[in-house]
């Protein structure tokens, strides 16, 4: 009987090893540039992207050196690439004049996705109330759906750390906050907008998100004809009225009346009316400090003047 040894095809060496090369290399995540045209919001996703002054410092930066930071996105069933991270980065290319950009290309689920997307925006400065409400929000019903991560402890309490938790931790405040902040959610647009543009204080923001919608839309209307906005005190109020089924646009327009304490004698000096006088370089604090001592140089020139 011949042997059939001689038939026998050995795969080589080098075909072996490129193989095993060619498998790592595709499983290797890759930049690769791909047109602004072909990439789409995340949905719902809660971070305003604004032409501001901001944004066109960073188109004009991208003219010059290009995007350095790549963006992240995942495919999409229906065609083109769902940006998880990068929406900004997307906008001043276009205003840059750029076709394509840099994208590292992931398969994420919903929940993965999501998670990234908030994580990479919360590390931005001057986050407004609102994008961080939703963004907070977004990400615990992410979690939630994933199941709670219970492989970490709180050294505190010596207990294992629900989904609000973890947010907290990653986040760097407390879970009380967390919830705080989620329960912006619950306002109507006008009053979270109001929020957003510091015409509503945090604090009092929290205790009217406990009003019914139809409540809230009283209270637009309230605060529109007394021409004010609640304080805390009056807020607690408010929330009183409605957990007891007494909340009507007269007791609204009655508590919005008050005359708030120290109101007549409040000086407000904005951001806005300010700024303008200082170099951009210069902090809320440094424009404080240099008010003080123009101020007390002023009232020492004054007092100087009287004692002539």
């Amino acid at each position: 009987m011949k042997s059939s040894a001689k038939n026998i095809k050995l795969t080589s060496v080098d075909d072996l090893f490129s193989t095993e090369e060619s498998r790592a290399d595709e499983s290797r995540e890759k930049i690769v540039e791909l047109p602004l045209t072909e990439l789409f919001p995340f949905k719902d996703h809660p971070f305003k992207v604004i032409d501001n002054e901001a944004m066109f410092d960073t188109a004009e930066s991208i003219k010059q050196y290009g995007v350095l930071v790549p963006a992240i996105a995942r495919p999409r069933d229906e065609g083109g690439y769902e940006l998880v991270a990068g929406h900004r980065r997307h906008r001043a290319s276009e205003l840059a004049g750029l076709e394509t950009m840099p994208v590292i290309v992931r398969n994420l689920d919903d929940d993965a996705a999501t998670i990234i997307m908030v994580d990479s925006n919360l590390q931005r400065e001057n986050i407004l109330p609102s994008e961080r409400a939703f963004a907070f929000k977004l990400k615990l019903e992410a979690i939630k759906r994933q199941g709670a991560r219970t492989d970490l402890t709180s050294v505190q309490v010596g207990q294992k750390l629900n989904a609000r938790d973890v947010v907290a931790k990653e986040a760097g405040a407390s879970a009380v906050q967390v919830q705080r902040y989620i329960r912006l959610t619950e306002l109507i647009p006008e009053l979270i907008a109001m929020v957003d543009e510091k015409k509503i204080a945090f604090n009092p923001a929290v205790e009217l998100s406990y009003l019914k919608k139809g409540e809230q839309t009283d209270l637009l209307e309230a605060m529109d004809m007394e021409q004010a906005t609640p304080s805390l005190s009056q807020a607690q109020r408010l929330k009183k009225f409605s957990a007891e089924g007494k909340l009507s646009l007269e007791v609204m327009s009655a508590i919005m009346s008050e005359e708030k304490k120290g109101e007549i004698d409040k000086v407000t000096l904005t951001g806005d009316k300010i700024k303008k006088y200082f170099p951009k370089s210069y902090t809320p604090q440094q424009m404080e400090a240099t008010i003080i001592k123009l101020l007390e140089g002023w009232h020492k020139k004054r007092t100087q003047q009287q004692e002539r």
